[in-house]
C-alpha cells in the first residue's frame, strides 16, 4: 500500500509512477502509518528499490549449477517390488509356521 501511494504521489508531482522518489515513499509511509521517517524506513526503501519488477529485464542474474543425474525411477520401482515380494514371502512363511504349530 505504501508503494502504491508513493506512485500516486509521484504522479501528482508530474513523474511516472515507477519513478517515485525516496521522499515520495517516506511521505506515503507517514500518511498510511502515521510515523515520522526513521532509519528503518531508509533501509526498507533501499531494499524495495533492489527488487526486480515484473516488466524489468532480469539482466545477468543467476549462475549455472552442477549437473545432477536424476534418480532412476525404474530402479526405484524394481527395489520397491523386490521389498514387497520379500515381505510377502516372509508373511507366507510366518502364516505357514503358525499353521504347522496349530495343526500338530
Amino acid at each position: 500500500m505504501v508503494i502504491q501511494r508513493a506512485r500516486e504521489i509521484a504522479m501528482i508531482n508530474g513523474r511516472p509512477p515507477n519513478h517515485y522518489s525516496r521522499d515520495d515513499f517516506l511521505e506515503a509511509k507517514r500518511e498510511l502509518v502515521g510515523n515520522d521517517a526513521n532509519e528503518s524506513e531508509d533501509n526498507e526503501f533501499d531494499s524495495l528499490n533492489a527488487l526486480t519488477t515484473w516488466d524489468e529485464d532480469p539482466g545477468t542474474s543467476g549462475h549455472e549449477v552442477d549437473h545432477t543425474e536424476a534418480t532412476d525411477e525404474q530402479a526405484i520401482s524394481e527395489e520397491l517390488v523386490h521389498e514387497g515380494l520379500e515381505e510377502a514371502e516372509h508373511d507366507t512363511m510366518v502364516e505357514g509356521a503358525k499353521a504347522n504349530l496349530g495343526g500338530e
